[in-house]
């Protein structure tokens, strides 16, 4: 089996489809399909389902591209390990991710990595709005999405999924009573991120793939997550976050989950950078780092 087979296969993934992954590759779009299809062959599978226009991976395909996405993450790691015994980890990383990202997430990894490379400087972008990398000059940017990031262009590499709930005070549910149905809590009071809409609805989804919407009366509506989960904490309505945001508070119990057999959201958290090619050491190990810890934190 040749590994560019694989390569290939995890840029189609990451793409989208052939046509974007041929451009980004700069090689032919038959040559990507024939060399995808003798992968498929090598392995007796199918690992995409194509149609006229959406190619998307099957499930023994999404299984194939987690593994195969981490093996070449590591080949890329050897190399890199290689480079630095001969090129000095120095310079600047301009990173660019959401607030809640830099509060709850790139916080718990960001001291140990400047510790480690101390010749390197992080200069952190903390925006719930996306950027233009290029014009910006990031380096790296780390962004939640739920469905395939526009910009094929871009290297993306996929980190982590992360999981959304319904959260309440303590007292607030003990007000509630036990909610089985999410009809239930329609038109409650909701802490919501963004702007509010004219009508604001949480968009719930059970484990066996039920789902639901709710609407909700928005009470409160912020780009910081940090006040939205205090606001929840003092009682003033339901709020959906992302579980790690809101890990201490579920351990020091003043945030309860609600509806524990229902998640609000379930975004995909990717790696955007402009290109792998001439990238300075410094940024290899921030995504080294990166790519080693922050799902480890995202799962918490």
């Amino acid at each position: 089996m040749d590994l560019n087979d694989a390569f290939y296969f995890v840029q189609v993934v990451e793409k989208g489809g052939f046509s974007a992954a041929a451009r980004f590759l700069n090689i032919p779009k038959s040559r990507l399909s024939r060399r995808v299809k003798q992968l498929e062959d090598d392995l007796g599978v199918r690992l995409l389902q194509r149609s006229s226009r959406v190619v998307t991976a099957t499930e023994v395909g999404e299984e194939y591209y987690r593994h195969a996405q981490e093996a070449l993450a590591r080949f890329e790691m050897a190399e890199t390990a290689v480079r630095r015994k001969t090129n000095a980890v120095a310079g600047t990383v301009t990173v660019s991710c959401s607030v809640g990202m830099a509060q709850f997430g790139l916080d718990q990894i960001l001291p140990k990595f400047l510790q480690d490379n101390p010749r390197v400087t992080v200069v952190q972008r903390a925006s719930n709005q996306m950027e233009d990398l290029i014009k910006s000059g990031i380096d790296v940017a780390i962004r939640g999405h739920m469905d395939t990031l526009p910009d094929s262009s871009l290297i993306q590499v996929r980190l982590a999924r992360v999981e959304w709930h319904l959260f309440g005070s303590s007292d607030y549910i003990t007000s509630l009573g036990l909610v089985i149905d999410p009809a239930e809590l329609a038109n409650h009071p909701a802490m919501v991120l963004g702007r509010p809409r004219e009508t604001h609805q949480w968009l719930l989804k059970d484990e066996g793939g039920q789902t639901a919407s709710v609407p909700c009366t928005v009470r409160f509506a912020s780009d910081d997550m940090s006040t939205l989960k205090n606001a929840a904490s003092a009682s003033l309505g339901l709020v959906a976050l992302p579980s790690y945001v809101c890990r201490s508070e579920i351990e020091a119990g003043t945030l309860v989950r609600v509806l524990p057999n229902w998640t609000a959201g379930r975004p995909q958290i990717s790696l955007l950078m402009p290109t792998r090619r001439g990238m300075l050491p410094a940024v290899e190990a921030f995504l080294d780092c990166v790519k080693q810890d922050l799902p480890a934190v995202l799962a918490r």
